[in-house]
C-alpha cells in the first residue's frame, strides 16, 4: 500500500527555518521530520512513498537523491572514477516525488497525484507530524469498516479541526479549527480511491469540504489514537521534539 505525504506547503509559522527549506525538510536529531514519518510507516511494513511537493521542491529531491551516498561507507577511486559502497543505508524505501504546485491546497495536491495512485486503497499523512501510531492496526480498522476515509482522531494540545463521532466511531461531522479540547484531525489518513470524486481543483482544501461531505455521506470513520502525538508549527514545536530526541525520549522512534 502506498503512502501519501504532503511535503508543499510553506510553513509560514516556522519561518525561522523555512526561508531556506521546505517545512516537511526541518530537522529533528539531524534528520528531516518527513524522514522520521517515513521511519515509522516503514517500521510497519509500508515502503513505498508518493511525495507531494511545492514550495521548494528541489531541496527534498536534492536531500533524497543524495541519502544513499550520505548514510553509506564507500570507497571513493578518483583516478579511476569508481565508488565501492561498504555499510549501506537500512532502508528499503521506493520514492515517487511528485511537484503538485507552489501554492495548490492539499486537496488539490492529493488530486494531482491520482495517477500514481490508481484503483488502490492508500495512506495520507501530513509531513510535518509524528505519532507512535500503529498503522498495521489503523489499516485493518479501515478495511473492517469499509468507509472511503479513516481519518485518524486524537487529543489535541490545542487550535486544531474538531472530530465528532456517534457510539460506532463513525463521523458525524467535520469542523476546522475550533478552539476546545474534542478530539481533532491527527493526519494519518487511510482512503480508497473514490476519495477522489470528492476533490476538485487546485484550490481545494482537503480538511474542508471533502472532509466534511464525507463525513454528511457516513463515508469518514474515526480511528482513535490516544498515544504521543505531535505536529511540528511552530518553532517551539521544533525544539520539543528535538528536546525529546537528544534526551532519547522521542515516543514516535519505535525503530530500532
Amino acid at each position: 500500500m502506498k503512502v501519501v505525504l504532503l511535503a508543499g506547503g510553506l510553513g509560514t509559522r516556522l519561518n525561522e527555518e523555512t526561508h531556506v527549506k521546505p517545512k516537511p525538510m526541518v530537522e529533528i536529531g539531524g534528520k528531516p521530520i518527513l524522514w522520521h514519518i517515513m521511519k515509522i510507516y516503514g517500521e510497519h511494513g509500508f515502503n513505498e512513498f508518493v511525495i507531494c511537493l511545492g514550495y521548494k521542491s528541489h531541496y527534498v529531491k536534492e536531500w533524497f537523491s543524495d541519502y544513499f551516498l550520505h548514510n553509506s561507507d564507500f570507497t571513493l577511486d578518483l583516478e579511476n572514477n569508481a565508488i565501492t559502497y561498504h555499510k549501506t543505508a537500512d532502508e528499503k524505501w521506493k520514492i515517487t516525488f511528485v511537484d503538485t504546485g507552489h501554492a495548490t491546497m492539499t486537496g488539490g495536491r492529493v488530486k494531482r497525484i491520482k495517477e500514481y495512485i490508481g484503483d488502490e486503497t492508500f495512506m495520507l499523512t501530513y509531513g510535518d507530524g509524528v505519532a507512535n501510531i500503529n498503522v498495521k492496526e489503523l489499516v485493518d480498522f479501515h478495511k473492517k469498516n469499509k468507509k472511503i476515509a479513516t481519518i485518524t482522531s486524537v487529543l489535541p494540545e490545542g487550535r486544531f479541526g474538531t472530530i465528532f463521532t456517534d457510539k460506532d466511531n463513525l463521523v458525524t461531522a467535520f469542523s476546522e479549527k475550533t478552539d476546545n479540547k474534542n478530539r481533532v484531525n491527527g493526519g494519518f489518513f487511510v482512503l480508497e480511491p473514490k476519495v477522489f470524486d470528492y476533490l476538485d481543483g487546485d484550490d481545494t482544501i482537503f480538511e474542508k469540504d471533502p472532509l466534511e461531505k464525507l463525513a454528511k455521506d457516513n463515508q469518514l470513520q474515526a480511528y482513535h489514537h490516544d498515544g504521543f502525538w505531535k505536529p511540528m508549527d511552530t518553532l517551539n514545536d521544533k525544539n520539543k521534539l528535538e528536546e525529546m530526541w537528544n534526551k532519547g525520549n522521542a515516543p514516535w522512534k519505535i525503530w530500532k
